[in-house]
């Protein structure tokens, strides 16, 4: 099994940036790829980006340009620039293996107008 600890979070001023780490153990052999989603309240989760394995990445067209998603080895990151206050969510990390995803536990970012 895959275990994930996302951290980061926190209140930002919009135009700000903040950056959120997402720490995998345990089986990380079976991981083929990393993924950061969102959701806000009242919404769907949301894919945001993912990084695979041989660092092939994809975004949401509502964050290209300012998201970037790193890896190093078994912890992912998420860089995010120009934050608007539409980016508000709980943000979370996951891993995806054969079977069903893991996910972790959540991290809050609030951008304040």
């Amino acid at each position: 099994q895959v275990q994930l600890v996302e951290s980061g979070g926190g209140l930002v001023q919009a135009g700000g940036s903040l950056r959120l780490s997402c720490v995998a153990s345990g089986s990380v052999f079976s991981i083929y790829a990393l993924a950061w989603y969102r959701q806000a309240p009242g919404k769907q989760r949301e894919l945001v980006a993912t990084i695979a394995n041989g660092g092939n990445t994809n975004y949401a067209d509502s964050v290209k340009g300012r998201f970037t998603i790193l890896r190093d080895k078994n912890t992912a990151h998420l860089e995010m620039k120009s934050l608007k206050p539409e980016d508000t969510a709980v943000y979370y990390c996951a891993a995806f293996v054969v079977g069903n995803p893991t996910w972790g536990q959540g991290t809050q970012v609030t951008v304040s107008s």
